[in-house]
């Protein structure tokens, strides 16, 4: 491990090195082998470190067969010592959020024995994976507080290399995943866990811890928190969400929730008052279509309407002329749909009629003896009456 200077000392930010090789993988990536670094690879639900080389950016970092491959940019000079600088604050970052993802995994397992089956840290938050199939409201409060807690006690956070004879002094809070080159991050009296991500020496180095929510997946929760900075950052960015919306409102912050009830009651009644404007419109559309047409099949090409709106347009027509055949065609954007709709005293199947016109668009569709639809690939709606028609006489 003595190349790995993070295992060293976590705060390291910049560091000498010499190249040992470097070249492209099989994707063509450039990497670079050092003699140590203080890099960290993904491993643990941790992402990478990031930084640079002698100036080249330092994009990703894998350990793979036992040796650190930092992906660079470009291949670095030959022949001279590597000076390298990790971003400090990617780092610290991870380092607060790995730290705490292990106190409220703790939290939730002495307060109620919800064991921690996965562990995700993302870009702007992380999740955790809860092996019970619910949570409620004031178990999360609690657990919140509980960590939180433990965080401002500045209680000191331990790494430890230990053998598998040395284990038994510990009461683990998972199964290890290796039995050699044993890592332990500890928080005395309240967490032991074998891990190899990086940490902060303490606790209070976290910050703050605040559970932004959870879910059931399956058979377990997943509840999604932040720690330290990101904490503020959400802060920040809901303040100003707030802030924006109190404009828009013309309400206060504490006055927000009764403005948003109040402009969705208005909208209500005004959805209301639209749907019975439309249908009071397609009534006089359906009275002028019928009157207007002398003969047994009336036909219509509109652009961009809506299958629902065809329906009920055919709905009525059929109500206010019994004898006659409506065949009503959309051209939709990227589609073609259509209604054919007849009077109870009209003649002619329309199942018959649907086939033959689902063939012409490639399409699909369904109905019964008095109203089919349909919708395919777009072709011209005059032509596609047309064809109909033809088949119809």
């Amino acid at each position: 491990m003595e190349n790995k200077l993070y295992y060293q000392d976590a705060y390291i930010k910049s560091f000498t090195a010499q190249l040992i090789r470097q070249g492209a993988d099989e994707s063509g990536r450039n990497y670079a082998v050092l003699t140590q670094t203080a890099f960290y690879p993904t491993g643990g639900g941790q992402p990478f470190d990031t930084g640079i080389l002698n100036g080249v950016e330092v994009v990703d970092v894998e350990e793979i067969d036992g040796e650190i491959r930092h992906y660079i940019k470009e291949l670095l000079e030959e022949g001279m010592p590597i000076e390298g600088e990790i971003d400090w604050g990617r780092r610290f970052d991870h380092m607060q959020q790995h730290a705490g993802q292990h106190i409220l995994s703790a939290a939730f397992e002495e307060l109620y024995g919800y064991k921690t089956v996965s562990f995700h840290l993302g870009k702007d938050m992380l999740t955790i994976d809860l092996d019970t199939e619910s949570l409620s409201a004031e178990e999360a409060d609690r657990v919140e507080e509980l960590a939180n807690q433990v965080i401002l006690e500045n209680r000191p956070v331990i790494t430890k290399w230990v053998d598998e004879d040395e284990l038994k002094q510990y009461k683990l809070r998972k199964a290890l995943s290796v039995s050699n080159n044993i890592r332990l991050v500890i928080i005395p009296e309240f967490d032991y866990n074998g891990c190899g991500g990086t940490h902060p020496n303490s606790t209070a180095e976290v910050g703050y811890l605040k559970i932004l929510g959870w879910e059931r997946q399956k058979k377990i929760i997943r509840v999604e928190f932040v720690c330290g900075q990101r904490v503020l950052k959400k802060l920040g960015q809901k303040h100003e969400i707030l802030k924006e919306l109190s404009v828009l409102l013309n309400a206060s912050e504490q006055d927000m929730v009764s403005a948003v009830n109040r402009l969705l009651g208005q909208k209500k009644t005004t959805e209301k008052s639209i749907e019975e404007m439309r249908d009071q419109l397609l009534k006089y559309e359906a009275a002028d279509l019928a009157e207007a047409n002398t003969g047994a099949i009336i036909s219509r090409v509109y652009q961009n309407r809506g299958i629902q709106e065809l329906q009920r347009l055919a709905r009525l027509l059929a109500e206010q002329a019994d004898d006659k055949v409506f065949l009503l065609v959309a051209e939709n954007e990227d589609k073609l749909q259509f209604v054919f709709a007849r009077g109870k005293n009209a003649r002619g199947n329309l199942k018959d009629w649907s086939k033959h016109a689902l063939s012409l668009i490639d399409g699909k569709g369904g109905g019964s003896d008095q109203l089919v639809q349909g919708g395919g690939r777009l072709m011209p709606g005059e032509e596609f009456i047309r064809e109909i028609t033809r088949v119809i006489q």
